[in-house]
């Protein structure tokens, strides 16, 4: 749901600590911005935004481990959020990088099982802590965010089907082309020229670790990928110049 690790450098307690919004109005804002809560009347959105914690972290800082205890929901409302799956050799996989309205830690909530995978700040970020047992309780209570929730459920379900046929019957040049697609669909920016910017910074070892191969197969693949002018490499993230192409790519 970039890469850390539990050797990572620990920020200090003053850039972690978790505390009360000192405000309800923007806490609000975010939860009405998440789609778990848009069925929430007003009233029910305000005792929410006095029942949810804020946790400001560092570039870098893991917010959870895989195999830690889920005891709460967290909201994006500021900043960019990667969940990884680390294996035994060191290696890593980036499963979803999560933005502002972006929530993420509902499986462990609902199945009370650990958490399947590490959370991880690509860059500063607020978010909203939501306990487990709030949760549990929203659920229940109110139709509309258990509806939610299953359609988030299955999205997430389909997303991960894609990837695992993308891993089986791709190689890695059509597993590179469907990646960047999908990442045009979620964070695209249209310039002026008609090309789409994703939302940087993107590094090729970020690319690796979401198409599953070595940094440098990822450096082969998008010089092609730039010969034919289907993208533009830029310093720190990648400009698609040929979106139709691209999706052509990812098809061979």
């Amino acid at each position: 749901m970039t890469i850390g690790g539990r050797s990572a450098p620990t920020p200090s307690s003053a850039d972690t600590a978790a505390r009360r919004p000192s405000s309800p109005l923007p806490v609000i804002d975010a939860l009405a911005r998440v789609p778990l809560f848009v069925g929430l009347p007003h009233e029910a959105l305000e005792a929410l935004g006095r029942q949810v914690r804020t946790r400001r972290t560092a570039r870098g800082e893991t917010i959870f481990h895989q195999g830690d205890p889920g005891d709460a929901l967290y909201i994006v409302a500021s900043g960019r959020v990667k969940i990884v799956l680390h294996g035994d050799l060191r290696d890593a996989a980036i499963v979803a990088t999560l933005r502002r309205g972006d929530f993420f830690g509902e499986l462990a909530l609902l199945d009370g099982a650990e958490r399947s995978a590490t959370a991880i700040s690509i860059d500063a970020a607020e978010l909203l802590v939501l306990p487990r047992e709030r949760f549990l309780e929203l659920v229940a209570e109110f139709p509309p965010i258990r509806d939610a929730l299953l359609m988030a459920l299955a999205h997430e379900l389909r997303r991960i089907t894609d990837h695992v046929a993308e891993l089986h019957f791709l190689d890695i040049t059509g597993r590179l082309a469907a990646r960047l697609a999908r990442l045009v669909d979620e964070q695209g920016m249209l310039a002026d020229d008609g090309s789409l910017r994703l939302d940087g910074p993107l590094t090729q070892g970020d690319l690796a670790a979401m198409v599953g191969c070595t940094r440098q197969s990822v450096n082969k693949v998008l010089g092609e990928f730039a010969s034919d002018g289907l993208i533009r490499l830029e310093r720190d993230t990648i400009v698609v110049r040929d979106l139709p192409g691209l999706r052509q790519a990812a098809r061979r």
